[in-house]
């Protein structure tokens, strides 16, 4: 387990609440009267977490100069999970939703986009291990702590994976703008997997192969695709609402 930098009121709070056991330090902004710093503090104070109050340079420094909000956490971060870790809960869960990323590359969108699954309630998040985007401090931030939550795994042979969720018994629909098939139209109960392409480039050919079917998102305006963070947000809604009325 590495230790890294997590920074951002939202992540650090996550942390504490979820793995205060795993923070090593926390650096705050020195004479800064921010309220939405005090339940950090108290929280750094009730675990015995060590605090040093900085000049904004030293904040600055030790994220690369991203956005910190004035408090930054040195931690122990637990990575991504594996095959083994999948399969454990598709077995746990009797009515499984995952949500498949195919080569999602931005830090924000990937941030974004586990910030809706688990406002979703998915069960786990699962990409490549090579040619995406890990779970990064960037990541954590944007996130709002929903990376502290929603288990991600990453998996060697995403083709293979699928395979395997398919003969576990989940349905696979993958989004893709050239389908006839709406949201709307298509069935996203049961034991359900939605795979989202790349930014720009959508889901590549073979995983769009060995997906059960395709959907779109109707679109009425000129525009002609939206960003991938918010078309899985309007995805994974559309289950729960379907997913809900089948209850």
């Amino acid at each position: 387990m590495s230790a890294e930098f997590v920074f951002g009121i939202h992540a650090v709070k996550a942390l504490f609440e979820r793995s205060p056991e795993d923070v090593l330090e926390l650096f705050v902004l020195k004479d800064r009267d921010d309220q939405r710093l005090q339940p950090i503090l108290q929280l750094a104070r009730q675990f015995g977490v060590s605090v040093q109050f900085c000049q904004r340079r030293v904040l600055d420094d030790k994220v690369d100069g991203a956005q910190h909000q004035g408090v930054v956490a040195k931690a122990r971060m637990q990575q991504s999970g594996d095959e083994k870790d999948l399969a454990l809960i598709i077995e746990q869960q009797a009515n499984p939703l995952l949500l498949i990323l195919d080569g999602i590359t931005d830090p924000h969108n990937l941030g974004a986009i586990l910030r809706s699954a688990d406002a979703a309630g998915v069960h786990a998040v699962v990409a490549a291990k090579d040619r995406s985007v890990k779970l990064t401090p960037v990541v954590r931030k944007v996130a709002c702590g929903a990376a502290e939550v929603v288990p991600f795994i990453t998996v060697t042979n995403l083709a293979r994976t699928i395979r395997e969720l398919k003969d576990a018994g989940v349905w696979v629909v993958g989004a893709a703008g050239e389908t006839d098939s709406s949201i709307y139209q298509t069935s996203l109960t049961g034991p359900l997997a939605i795979a989202m392409g790349a930014e720009g480039d959508g889901l590549r050919r073979l995983t769009k192969e060995l997906c059960d079917s395709l959907m779109k998102i109707p679109m009425a305006g000129s525009v002609s695709s939206l960003n991938v963070s918010v078309a899985t947000g309007i995805c994974l809604f559309e289950a729960v609402r379907q997913r809900s009325n089948a209850n």
